[in-house]
């Protein structure tokens, strides 16, 4: 059976990037498979992408030797089970705020003794490159299991959360961690309090030796985060790829200027 390095070199203190899939496209999942990304997300929380089509990039995604993950729709027991049956070799589980969700998150991923997974499927094996057997004997060692702080009740928490056995990483939305920090009046944080909210997660993952990361845009951001001790980070999208690059080049063709009024992005 295949060993899941990105949960090795987490452990090992070593920062693993790469990019959330959020077209559910086969073919560009495929391709961003081989690029150098140790892993890669298909995200199913805010994109709709359905059980087959994750399924499906699961296994190209394996087969290309990159690790598949899953942002699940939310930290359900069904979400989890099928996320992982499904094929990917970890989740990352959205707006964890409290040590009861966190828990019944990490034994939803795991199999009796240690969790409530049910037993059941092939293609989680597939991807690994096992016999079924051998998978519900090691998967528990394997399968990578990301919790999600996204608001400052789950900062509050962040102690006693980040200390559980089998949170093997923490990962930040700093959208919805910027949003969940709006006062009374709407108003968003000030930049200033934003990154102290930030600063208040990674020093809990010190505190707790395990690893954190956060969603960031450009590769200038990945070196400053992994400099001040984020591990885990996620650069990008596919679709933030696309449209980026090709937002660069009509300006620099200044093509945007032909179409008058039509171009919208």
């Amino acid at each position: 059976m295949k060993r899941n390095p990105v949960k090795a070199a987490l452990r090992q203190g070593q920062a693993q990037v790469g990019t959330w899939l959020s077209l559910g496209d086969l073919v560009a999942g495929r391709l961003l498979a081989r690029v150098g990304f140790p892993w890669l997300t298909v995200d199913m929380e805010h994109s709709p992408i359905d059980w087959s089509q994750a399924s499906a990039l699961f296994g190209a995604i394996a087969d290309a030797g990159c690790v598949p993950l899953c942002r699940v729709p939310c930290g359900s027991h069904e979400n989890i089970k099928r996320a992982l049956d499904g094929g990917a070799w970890g989740i990352v589980v959205p707006m964890v705020d409290t040590v009861e969700q966190a828990r019944a998150a990490i034994a939803a991923a795991k199999y009796p003794p240690t969790g409530t997974r049910s037993v059941g499927g092939n293609l989680h094996a597939l991807n690994f490159d096992a016999a079924a057997g051998d998978y519900y004997k090691r998967a528990n060692d394997e399968v990578l299991v990301i919790l999600q702080t996204e608001s400052p009740t789950g900062v509050a928490n962040a102690d006693a959360i980040y200390r559980l056995p089998g949170v093997d990483a923490i990962f930040v939305g700093p959208n919805d961690l910027q949003a969940q920090m709006r006062g009374p009046d709407g108003i968003d944080p000030t930049p200033a309090e934003h990154e102290a909210m930030l600063q208040r997660i990674l020093a809990a993952g010190k505190r707790a030796g395990t690893p954190v990361g956060l969603h960031v845009q450009t590769p200038d951001d990945v070196q400053q985060r992994i400099a001040e001790g984020w591990q885990f980070l996620a650069l990008g999208s596919d679709i933030r790829m696309m449209v980026a690059s090709a937002q660069s080049w009509v300006k620099q063709l200044d093509i945007k200027s032909q179409r008058g009024d039509l171009a919208r992005y």
